[in-house]
């Protein structure tokens, strides 16, 4: 057998839960099944956090002020998260993940990939899998799940919108490069508004505009990134599934019914964010050393504040002070302040902080 064989080409499922929080609350009341539903608060401050198919009929979308939401859908029914109920539903899903393969790499509550190039229940081919993934999740959790199957995480990632909700599409090698040479970039998983108006500046409004420009031109324009852009352009991806991936930050924010114009007043509302911040770093074990403050403002700009100390924060009091000294260097505020927010990142575990401790003691 030649030492040239072709590498074997991977099969990679990304499953997105539809409308999951929605869903949840749907399933669990039932009044509310077939109802424009919006998972937050209908406060004049609210913001939604999830929306059901039929509230997304009316334009109404994560992240969206909830002013806004009930405007475009006079009729929206507005329900308070129950997160807890979330992760444990998400605990259900993944313990099926699990049952077909350890390489499972979550990126939120709602959504995962799987390599089942090799899987746990010998099954051949991938889509096959997919199907049985979300009937195991129907029957298990009495919700529906799509997903997107191919070769590489960036066109599994694609594929898993094509049919939603409750279906599946494929992307296979054959079809992969022609796939992203006809889709439009701002439709791209990880082009976000900026970088696709940059794009739009250049010329570059599809993936064929994309694979049209070299590699360098990339680098130059959109530096590390552009190695990445130009792969996926030609329909490469050759990022693994990480089932190991680690958290990068921890935070915790809050939108406030008035605005806040006073310095001491902001500070005041960074405590029960650095308690926050730290209360889950004691409950997991994680140390960071850099905190960054997030500042939005009446008209919904943001702006943020990053600190990075020698050493990993030791305690609740000790983010606070620096969150405040960063603050400060943000006032006069340029306009009321809506949110705020506080970030510990550069993280690691407090064990391997104590063992870097130890080696410099020695």
């Amino acid at each position: 057998m030649s030492d040239d064989a072709a590498p074997t080409v991977r099969k990679i499922i990304h499953v997105d839960m539809d409308a999951f929080y929605a869903s949840v609350e749907q399933r669990d009341n039932p009044e509310l099944r077939g109802k424009p539903l919006a998972v937050g608060s209908a406060a004049a401050r609210g913001v939604v956090a999830a929306a059901s198919y039929e509230a997304r009929k009316f334009g109404v979308h994560s992240a969206m002020p909830s002013v806004t939401a009930a405007r475009k859908c006079p009729d929206l029914i507005f329900v308070p998260p129950r997160f807890d109920v979330y992760k444990a539903v998400s605990q259900q899903i993944r313990e099926i993940f699990a049952e077909y393969t350890p390489l499972i790499e979550p990126l939120s509550l709602d959504e995962a990939y799987l390599d089942v190039t090799e899987n746990l229940k010998g099954m051949a081919v991938a889509t096959e899998i997919a199907a049985e993934i979300r009937d195991r999740i129907k029957t298990v959790t009495g919700l529906n799940a799509s997903a997107g199957i191919s070769y590489n995480k960036f066109l599994a990632k694609m594929a898993s919108d094509l049919n939603k909700p409750n279906g599946q599409a494929l992307i296979s090698p054959k079809n992969g490069p022609a796939f992203v040479e006809a889709l439009a970039v701002k439709k791209f998983h990880g082009v976000g508004p900026a970088t696709a108006e940059k794009m739009r500046r250049l010329g570059i409004e599809t993936g064929a505009d994309l694979k049209s420009r070299t590699l360098e031109y990339l680098a130059a324009h959109f530096g590390k990134s552009g190695a990445y852009l130009y792969g996926i352009a030609r329909g490469v991806d050759n990022r693994q599934v990480n089932p190991d991936r680690e958290r990068k930050s921890i935070g915790a924010e809050d939108t406030f019914t008035e605005d806040i114009f006073a310095l001491k007043a902001a500070k005041a509302e960074l405590a029960p964010l650095a308690a926050k911040v730290w209360g889950h770093c004691q409950r997991h074990g994680i140390v960071g050393k850099t905190v960054t403050v997030k500042i939005k403002y009446a008209d919904f700009q943001q702006a943020t504040r990053s600190r990075t100390i020698s050493h990993s924060f030791s305690c609740e009091d000790e983010i606070l002070q620096h969150a405040s000294a960063l603050l400060e260097t943000a006032f006069p505020f340029r306009l009321g302040v809506r949110l705020l927010g506080v970030t510990l990142s550069s993280l690691a575990s407090q064990r391997e902080r104590d063992e870097q401790q130890l080696r410099m003691a020695v």
